[in-house]
């Protein structure tokens, strides 16, 4: 909200061509907002805060958590942070599903997701070989 209300004519604000050009991150949560008004039963997200910094992300997290909660939501992400409160999570490799389960049994399994948890985490410096 608070870019939107810095621009001069706010909500009425003419985007794209002729109007305003956002950034990345702007894009994604104007698509994010626009989506959450129609109010849909079930929510797909596809790479919701990857063009974004991670104070950014971390404040659309916390408003994706609260309006995901009773929603069915796909959410499609390489930030694993994006996923890591979710109730089941799928593990694709070379398009196929390699592991499934929630963060904490993911993580205890020590599988591809574990690895690659503790890349991004800075817990490791590269996946090992396999």
């Amino acid at each position: 909200h608070e870019f939107i209300a810095d621009l001069k004519d706010g909500y009425d604000t003419e985007i794209g061509e002729r109007g305003v050009k956002f950034s990345g991150g702007q894009r994604q949560r104007v698509g994010i907002a626009r989506v959450l008004l129609q109010d849909p039963d079930v929510l797909i997200l596809d790479e919701p805060t990857s063009d974004v910094d991670t104070e950014t992300e971390m404040r659309i997290q916390g408003s994706l958590d609260r309006l995901t909660e009773n929603r069915t939501t796909l959410a499609i992400a390489h930030r694993l942070s994006t996923v890591k409160d979710a109730d089941r999570i799928l593990v694709l490799e070379d398009g196929r599903v390699v592991e499934r389960g929630d963060h904490e049994s993911l993580i205890a399994e020590g599988g591809l997701y574990a690895d690659l948890w503790g890349v991004q985490a800075g817990e490791m410096d590269a996946i090992p070989s396999r």
